[in-house]
């Protein structure tokens, strides 16, 4: 079994201040895969330290120098694809192909992104016969802390920015998906950043991410993660005045209208729950069906979901895995068993395990109809392949239930008529809208209203969240 216990601090790989072993559980398994250490806010202390020390320097480099290590990090995620995959693939159950695809190539898709933004993005700008200069600076240390359902996606999208803009950062990975982060390190390094920009620290969020937030020599704080972990980070965060930025969950809704390609509509929005065992923030979860259509569109959900094969995560195919831990197994459970208590009409799925998987935090993929949005399953995030099928009569009605929501990270319109598409995208309180399964290119901002967080992540906008404005007046 791996023995990855040191965390990367100042250039080197380091021990922890106090030894505090921790099994990381393959979910596929339920057996340990690898052993990590927790860390202290002495091992916090001391990266914060080293990040703070080698942002004297690397806030002073010029762009093309980043740039050019950015560029190396890129390269060097190519060639090491296959080991993120599979590091992936056994801390958080990601099937192999996805593990390749969507989750490891996530990073160099977000690192090609923030290239292209670099390319076009203006650092110092003169305002128009005003006689002032504006100055786009790093803001300083930053803190990051990252999710187990999309490691390398987050990391990419936090670290990657970060340093590009001339800041040094303390990444703390989720202590139930720390592999790939250790990977990434070791990339950083290869790619031969200078010590101390950027620091890996493994730990639990109420140890490491609370010393992180309430840390003096931090000036900014990005966490991704459930809403009440980013509750807990803005507290802490508060005493020092730093920046936080938030990208929390979702319920996000997927309004097909009866106008709409009705099968294609169906089929992608099952699918598109059930990806990654459902353990995405933008899952469309909600699916809101104009009332003429409605039963057809149960029929095809039930249909598709008992399409959705499940299976080993080390085998090819298109499968879905498990989900990531007993923890996370345990809720979808209750919602699950919730949702047929208030009386939701079960399509496909329910409870318990697929047939013939008795090992493994293995779930069914499960449709509900009749879903009032009142109900549980409605309201909570499952974070699980569980789909709630909702009618509506009107445009308005639509409207008003995809809306009626603390959350309001993502939503999806399938219709024919695109004047409405752009009518209702424009009404719904959501960070993205996509129309009739459009894809969002790289550099696109993501993030979400509401308790779905603040802040955007990718592109220029994924810059601007690390830097601070300066007008000089006069220049």
């Amino acid at each position: 079994m791996m023995r990855k216990t040191e965390f990367y601090i100042d250039g080197e790989w380091v021990a922890p201040a106090r030894p505090n072993d921790c099994e990381v559980i393959n979910p596929a398994t339920e057996e340990a895969c690898a052993v990590i250490s927790l860390g202290s806010e002495e091992d916090v202390n001391r990266a914060v330290a080293a990040a703070r020390r080698a942002f004297e320097s690397f806030s002073k480099t010029t762009l093309e120098e980043r740039i050019r290590l950015i560029e190396r990090l890129l390269e060097i995620m190519h060639e090491r694809n296959e080991e993120m995959a599979q590091a992936v693939s056994v801390e958080m159950g990601a099937p192999i192909k996805l593990a390749r695809g969507g989750q490891a190539g996530s990073g160099p898709f977000h690192v090609e992104g923030f290239l292209q933004a670099l390319s076009q993005y203006h650092f110092e700008e003169d305002l128009d016969s005003q006689g002032e200069h504006i100055v786009h600076e790093p803001i300083g240390v930053c803190g990051l802390i990252t999710p187990w359902n999309w490691p390398v996606n987050q990391i990419a999208l936090k670290v990657v920015p970060a340093l590009a803009v001339g800041c040094t950062c303390v990444l703390k990975p989720s202590e139930i998906a720390p592999l790939s982060a250790i990977v990434f390190a070791e990339m950083i390094d290869a790619a031969g950043f200078p010590k101390g920009v950027f620091n890996l620290v493994n730990g639990e969020g109420v140890v490491v991410g609370e010393a992180m937030s309430r840390h003096p020599d931090i000036d900014m704080m990005s966490f991704t993660g459930s809403t009440r972990a980013g509750a807990a980070v803005s507290r802490a965060a508060a005493e020092t005045v730093k920046r936080v930025t938030l990208e929390l969950g979702g319920k996000s809704p997927n309004i097909v209208f009866e106008d709409a390609d009705l099968e294609t509509a169906i089929k992608k929005g099952v699918f598109g729950c059930m990806e990654n065992t459902g353990q995405s923030c933008n899952a469309p979860t909600r699916m809101l069906v104009q009332r003429s259509v409605y039963n057809d569109a149960v029929r095809l959900a039930g249909e598709y979901a008992g399409k959705v094969e499940v299976g080993d995560p080390t085998q090819e195919g298109r499968h879905i895995g498990p989900l990531v831990s007993e923890a996370q197994f345990n809720k979808v459970q209750g919602l699950i068993n919730t949702a047929i208590d208030e009386g939701a009409r079960l399509v496909a799925g329910g409870p318990g395990r697929p047939d013939g998987l008795n090992r493994g935090y293995f779930v069914r993929p499960t449709v509900f109809a009749d879903v009032d949005n009142g109900m549980t399953i409605a309201r909570e995030e499952v974070f699980g392949p569980v789909l709630a099928m909702i009618p509506f009569d009107t445009e308005e009605e639509a409207i008003a239930i995809a809306n009626d929501t603390p959350y309001g990270l993502a939503a999806y319109v399938q219709t024919a008529d695109q004047a409405k598409a752009r009518r209702v995208a424009k009404q719904l309180r959501a960070g993205m809208v996509q129309i009739n399964g459009a894809q969002r290119p790289a550099g696109s901002p993501f993030g979400g209203y509401k308790q779905s967080g603040n802040g955007r992540e990718g592109g220029r906008w994924g810059l601007e969240d690390f830097l601070e404005v300066k007008a000089i007046s006069g220049y």
